[in-house]
């Protein structure tokens, strides 16, 4: 292969990755280096020209002329004949500068160096690319849907990068069809191997956040600051906000007249309900709004074991757990608090756990995570709707309701 051609082939990688000239040149000649390292033993004493743009490539040998017969290093000294082979007036202890053709290094030599081309150049657009994302960690990014797998969808930008978002960064209600554009957050960016692995999380409460940047012009211009946001994806999130101006109400900015400016984010985000509340510095006022829309009576804080005894009405029990429990458990995410409900007005009341000699632990544990873990608090509720909000069957529920009445009878 001549020297223009193997160029040639290469100044192709440069125009399709967009690799600048320098850096091309700098990876012609490391990879031609090597080449010679192999062949001749050393390459200290070659030069090497490159010109990428019109396809040029020379190599030059440079040794020392010596008698004949004293030839000790054939790599760096050259016979005094076998110099005036190339030029006739060479004398010993003259510098002698021989041009390499690339068919001097043998056939194999030629492929191998070739191969080796290729490497460098995926090698380095990789790691541009590695880079380029890795500095997108937490930002919003779209691409386009590719293709779909049962475990991922995977995705492509603008420039023809892949990106794969997992099914569990995926919102549960979202739908894609090839071709169509998706909004997700860069979560990670890893080099697995020489090639990079970037993942899209659309599941991320960071999502949630930039979305916020995005749509709401006091949170882009620095004026409304997010302190915290939590979300259980696809069905409820809480948003912490603040504002250093006492002229602006954060809550009203980003939620807008009826909430017209929240809507494309909840939209964006497959109706997930948003609640968006003023935070505070005072830990109790935090946890009372935190656990809005209920209207909380009072509120016992432990500030070294982190938990908050909140006293309601009645009827404002089911208000502060929420529908699956998802209110009560956000909001202790969002305080950093494990928030217990008391029903105020009600004395006689007994802990779930009391029971675990007749009811199995695991039913107990079923009834905690949708924020029920008082006898009265489990019996205040419709058997049917517990059973679609846990893993019980209704005739299990009716069995507990029998059990905890027979204990508060007594």
């Amino acid at each position: 292969m001549e020297n223009i051609a193997l160029i040639e082939s290469f100044s192709e990688f440069k125009d399709d990755k967009f690799i600048d000239r320098v850096t091309l040149m700098a990876i012609l000649e490391e990879v031609f280096r090597n080449a010679l390292k192999k062949k001749f033993g050393s390459d200290d004493n070659f030069d090497i020209i490159i010109n990428p743009d019109k396809g040029d490539l020379e190599i030059w040998r440079n040794r020392i002329v010596v008698e004949d017969g004293e030839v000790e290093e054939p790599n760096e000294e050259i016979s005094l004949t076998d110099a005036r082979k190339i030029e006739p007036d060479f004398e010993v202890g003259e510098d002698v500068s021989e041009e390499v053709k690339l068919i001097d290094l043998g056939r194999r030599a030629i492929l191998a160096l070739r191969q080796n081309l290729i490497a460098k150049i995926h090698e380095h657009d990789n790691t541009t690319i590695y880079k380029q994302f890795k500095d997108l960690e937490g930002e919003i990014y779209t691409a386009e849907v590719h293709h779909i797998r049962h475990r991922a969808v995977i995705l492509v930008d603008d420039e023809g990068n892949e990106i794969v978002m997992p099914k569990d960064r995926q919102i549960p209600s979202d739908f894609f069809r090839k071709g169509d554009n998706v909004r997700g957050i860069i979560e990670s960016v890893e080099l697995k191997g020489n090639k990079p692995s970037i993942i899209m999380s659309r599941t991320s409460p960071k999502f949630l956040e930039q979305l916020f940047f995005q749509e709401i012009p006091e949170v882009f211009d620095g004026l409304i600051t997010i302190k915290k946001a939590v979300r259980i994806p696809g069905e409820k999130a809480k948003v912490a906000v603040d504002s250093y101006d006492d002229r602006i109400d954060p809550v009203g900015a980003c939620v807008g007249v009826k909430g017209s400016r929240i809507h494309g984010i909840v939209r964006e985000l497959g109706n997930e309900n948003i609640d968006v509340v003023n935070w505070t510095s005072n830990p109790q006022l935090l946890v009372t709004r935190a656990l809005s829309p209920a209207k909380i009576s009072s509120v016992k804080l432990d500030d070294e074991k982190m938990t908050a005894q909140v006293y309601l009405k009645p009827d404002e029990v089911s208000r502060a757990i929420g529908r699956g429990g998802h209110n009560i458990r956000l909001a202790g995410q969002l305080t950093g608090y494990e928030i217990d409900v008391f029903r105020e007005g009600v004395e006689e009341d007994v802990e779930l756990t009391e029971f675990s000699d007749e009811i199995d632990n695991w039913i107990i544990e079923e009834f905690k995570k949708i924020g029920l873990d008082t006898a009265r608090s489990v019996l205040e509720q419709d058997s049917e709707d517990l059973a679609k909000r846990t893993d019980l069957e209704v005739e299990t529920i009716l069995e507990v309701v029998r059990i905890l009445k027979e204990e508060l009878e007594d």
